[in-house]
């Protein structure tokens, strides 16, 4: 199986380059290369020219990565994009990944991490370094720490001790009913459907020692 792919750079010398590491690859083969987000829609006007993954840099005049990235997802959803690029920002990685890219590596990365990424991206649908997994989790966990309130964080404590919901009730110095309202809305904002979802999601973010 061959898999077509198009580096799109600014740096003409770094996309001969990489493209040309890339043809080396037993499973790649390079269309083309653009030097910007523009030049390769105007070349995905011509179907024969779509591939089937693209090798995105960040930083670009015109139309710059992520912003290209945004719009592949919308209107060629079937194409992969792999974010290769200097910027190391924790911003720039989570900006990028949610606009769409399947991994971000950076252009420093060895030419068998590339390879690897490349055919993880097209086999599984991403590939994530350990310090972009780390990122995702770190913000995932912010996320979650500001979505729950102060009172329902209270409530997942003591949900994780051997207090019924009327004692929890008592020790939060409210009702039976509000207890349920507080359960209520931490399951549906953690997508959880029980207490013990509840005791694990609670371990798992430092929020309980069993």
């Amino acid at each position: 199986m061959s898999y077509s792919v198009v580096v799109v750079d600014d740096h003409f010398l770094l996309s001969q380059a990489i493209g040309g590491l890339v043809q080396d690859f037993e499973n790649f083969r390079v269309l083309y290369l653009c030097k910007n987000g523009r030049e390769l829609l105007d070349n995905f006007e011509n179907p024969q020219k779509i591939p089937d993954l693209v090798l995105m840099d960040i930083k670009m005049p015109i139309l710059n990565g992520i912003e290209t990235t945004e719009i592949l997802k919308k209107q060629f959803p079937n194409v992969k994009v792999l974010a290769l690029s200097i910027e190391e920002d924790e911003y720039t990685i989570l900006k990028m990944l949610r606009a769409g890219a399947c991994g971000y590596l950076m252009k420093d990365t060895k030419k068998d991490i590339l390879e690897e990424a490349l055919l993880q991206v097209m086999e599984n649908g991403r590939y994530y370094t350990n310090t972009v997994s780390q990122i995702l989790v770190d913000s995932l966990e912010k996320e979650i720490d500001t979505e729950l309130k102060e009172k329902e964080i209270e409530f997942i404590k003591l949900a994780c001790t051997d207090m019924n919901y009327k004692e929890i009730a008592d020790k939060m110095c409210c009702s039976y009913k509000t207890v349920e309202g507080y359960r209520d809305s931490v399951h549906k904002k953690l997508k959880i459907k029980n207490r013990i979802g509840l005791v694990l999601f609670a371990i798992h973010h430092n929020l309980f020692t069993p």
